[in-house]
């Protein structure tokens, strides 16, 4: 192991061919009065290897991210120079990577960037707190928040009997909300899981799709399936969804009913009415949850209907054990780009209205 950390920091002393000029390691010697050394012990129940990632990558990410601070790696002894607060900053963040690694969770180039993000935030809780909090572990995987909001709503999900969670596409409003109900239903918290969805996609109309009633609602409730399989072994869907013990059904299906001992999921809440959303809400009955998700920029109801998405926190803003959520370009989980995509979006909205604004004045 040393000789391979050494063969690995005489590596880290040579330009690496190919390296982006900015982020390079080694680019230049730090200067001034206000620099500073500061070397870093791992412990040894850490393996470097886990900490610093295959092929170096999360080295690389850290550097990446601080490029004014020289990062030297020797045995289990990390030296940071810089500006102090630079050292600091990147100080703390391999402690909170070594917390993580310490779990034996695999760090990442994103875990990075995300505990980065939360060090330089307003927030006081640690990465390693949220980026180790573990939702459920199945085949083969665990799911756990990768933000600070994801974390934030998750935990109002346990605390809380009827949560909205309310943020663009790719923030794991449905994912995490899915993994908290197989994880209640596992651990007998409930007897059943409901999901459902409104069957009103981009302005298409059920009458004018082929097949049976069945074929013309399935593709709505696909992303519900495929989350499911994700977290359940395959086979066994079948036996809980004949038995009763999973449902997945079209929002209109909802009606009448008192659903006991369940947790409820209603997914792409934006396209209910507010009267829908009403009595989707009244189904509740005891010992059950709800989580109720949508993005209010993707409505697809028709022109001059109100989205019960919207309406619904006008309304119930401020009842007791009810909470709402917000999630935000911030916490997608997806490609890179689709966080840059939404943000694109909203500026673009933005100076859309204001255009209008002025427009009618």
């Amino acid at each position: 192991m040393a000789s391979g950390l050494k063969k690995q920091n005489e590596k880290l002393n040579q330009p690496t061919k190919g390296d982006p000029a900015p982020y390079g390691p080694h680019m230049s010697e730090p200067s001034g009065a206000s620099s500073i050394e500061h070397v870093l012990t791992v412990p040894e129940s850490v393996p470097m290897l886990s900490l610093l990632g295959h092929g170096d990558s999360v080295l690389r990410a850290v550097e990446t991210g601080f490029p004014d601070v020289d990062i030297h790696v020797r045995g289990n002894a990390i030296t940071l120079r810089g500006k102090a607060g630079d050292v600091a900053l990147v100080e703390r963040l391999f402690d909170e990577l070594i917390d993580i690694a310490a779990t034996g969770q695999p760090l990442t180039a994103d875990a990075v960037q995300r505990a980065a993000e939360m060090l330089t935030s307003s927030t006081r809780e640690r990465p390693a707190d949220v980026l180790t909090l573990d939702i459920l572990s199945s085949r083969g995987r665990t799911i756990r928040p990768k933000t600070l909001n994801q974390k934030r709503y998750v935990e109002a999900i346990d605390s809380t009997t009827v949560v909205f969670g309310i943020g663009p596409a790719g923030t794991g409003k449905t994912y995490l909300a899915m993994a908290k109900a197989v994880h209640a239903l596992q651990s007998k918290q409930v007897n059943r899981i409901v999901l459902t969805r409104p069957a009103v996609e981009a302005g298409e109309k059920l009458g004018f799709l082929p097949g049976t009633l069945t074929d013309k609602i399935d593709p709505y409730l696909r992303p519900l399936y495929d989350a499911l399989h994700d977290m359940i072994e395959p086979e066994s869907i079948p036996r809980l969804m004949a038995a009763g013990t999973i449902e997945v059904a079209p929002l209109a299906y909802m009606r009448g009913r008192t659903l006991n001992d369940a947790f409820i999921i209603l997914d792409e809440a934006q396209n209910t009415s507010p009267e829908q959303m009403k009595m989707f809400l009244t189904r509740l009955g005891f010992d059950s949850k709800i989580v109720v998700t949508g993005d209010v920029t993707q409505v697809d109801l028709p022109s001059g209907t109100s989205s019960g998405l919207r309406v619904v926190q006008n309304i119930l803003d401020g009842v007791d054990d009810v909470e709402f959520c917000t999630l935000t370009s911030s916490d997608v989980v997806r490609h890179r780009l689709v966080s840059d995509i939404i943000d694109a979006y909203d500026e673009w909205d933005a100076r859309a209205a204001r255009s209008s604004a002025r427009g009618t004045r």
